[in-house]
């Protein structure tokens, strides 16, 4: 699902004079990227205690994304093109971190889509806050131009195990977008877990090139209190491989999916890899 109208009076590339999206060999890359193993945060603030990067313990995802490319989306005031939407993201745990889905509320995308994150039960929450930033499509005084976009990202607990991830920007572009991630078993190894997320495609002017994203930062993580007993949605392995534990991303740019996932240029396939931080206990 997506969700986009313009603050501006929103006009179609034809009224502007302009072709429609044209690309010279769209080009995209991670800048950078990061993941590491941090404490669990409560819904309403602060961590639980016992949780974090050590051995076996219940534990939260921290992963930061920064993201360039070239030749998308070219027009008369971005010559050179910009960054390729983003249509699937992957995301490789460690071998040896465990699921534990048992138990944790569920929120559905068709909650989200009428009712914002808001209508998502605490028990759902799979994280706080986080936040990413793009590129959407504007026209202001007769010339369609790319303008930054910030944006809120929350996960949430689908039903089925999966995950839902909802983006939502309020200027210059009212933007909500649903992804939805679900776990599977990467079978490459030294890797376990692998998030498959798929994104759709987030239209804003007419015509024009997609919104596109340049950076993400999300802590996801969750735990839940039976008695006294803390049940963590992932626990950590009881034993690191020296260098770090290995995690990897897979960043999918464009593809010719059809409907909300038609982006109207080849896939590109980019991937990074990280070592986060052994434990010291």
């Amino acid at each position: 699902m997506r969700r986009a109208s313009t603050c501006l009076a929103v006009l179609g590339l034809a009224a502007l004079g302009l072709p429609g999206v044209v690309s010279a060999e769209p080009v995209a890359r991670i800048k950078s990227f990061k993941a590491k193993a941090v404490p669990i945060p409560k819904p309403g603030g602060g961590v639980w205690p016992k949780t974090g990067n050590c051995f076996g313990c219940g534990a939260a995802v921290e992963a930061e994304y920064q993201i360039e490319g070239t030749g998308y989306g070219i027009l008369p005031s971005l010559p050179a093109g910009g960054i390729p939407p983003i249509s699937a993201v992957n995301f490789y745990l460690p071998a040896g971190v465990k699921l534990h889905p048992q138990g944790f509320g569920t929120c559905t995308e068709a909650t989200l889509k009428n009712s914002g994150a808001g209508g998502c039960k605490p028990g759902s929450v799979a994280s706080p806050v986080g936040s990413a930033e793009g590129e959407v499509t504007l026209e202001s005084e007769g010339k369609a131009e790319r303008v930054p976009e910030k944006t809120t990202l929350q996960a949430f607990f689908a039903p089925g195990g999966g995950v839902l991830f909802f983006t939502k920007g309020v200027t210059p572009i009212l933007l909500e977008v649903i992804a939805s991630g679900k776990y599977v078993n990467s079978h490459k190894p030294p890797y376990g877990e692998e998030l498959k997320t798929l994104v759709p495609a987030v239209p804003t002017l007419p015509g024009a090139p997609l919104a596109s994203v340049k950076t993400i930062k999300i802590k996801a993580g969750a735990a839940i209190k039976k008695g006294k007993t803390l049940i963590s949605y992932g626990t950590l392995p009881k034993k690191c491989p020296k260098g770090g534990f290995p995690v990897k991303t897979e960043v999918v740019f464009g593809g010719m999916f059809g409907g909300e996932r038609e982006f109207g240029i080849p896939p590109q396939t980019v991937e990074a890899t990280f070592r986060a931080p052994c434990p010291k206990h």
